[in-house]
């Protein structure tokens, strides 16, 4: 069975920082690009960030650039999201997804496989 399992959420200040981890298993996503997603209470799923299946290109959304690192270790099938000075208009949870594709995509539509999403919180 495949899955997509996320960590590293919680509550943090304005300010602060969290990383968060997507491990997969139940076969290998070393070559379909990766990307996270995030669903603020009351509004839609947004996209966050995507790499491609060899890591070397990445995409994020306006508000989040030079704020947010996404990377990945294709041998221990895992992507991670860094955050850094995050602020209230992140709190949201944070979906973790594996695309059809090794292209980097923005939208979910390109997505097959969803994590069940992990928390973050930051407060003012």
């Amino acid at each position: 069975q495949v899955q997509l399992v996320e960590s590293g959420g919680g509550l943090v200040q304005t300010g602060g920082s969290l990383r968060l981890s997507c491990a997969a298993s139940g076969r290998t996503f070393s070559n379909n690009a990766m990307g996270w997603f995030r669903q603020a209470p009351g509004k839609e799923r947004e996209f966050v960030a995507t790499i491609s299946g060899s890591g070397d290109r990445t995409d994020y959304r306006d508000s989040v650039k030079d704020r947010f690192t996404i990377s990945r270790d294709r041998a221990k099938n895992t992507v991670f999201l860094q955050m850094n000075s995050l602020n209230p208009d992140d709190t949201a949870v944070y979906y973790c997804a594996a695309a059809f594709l090794s292209a980097i995509s923005t939208r979910a539509r390109s997505y097959t496989n969803w994590g069940q999403g992990t928390q973050v919180s930051v407060s003012s």
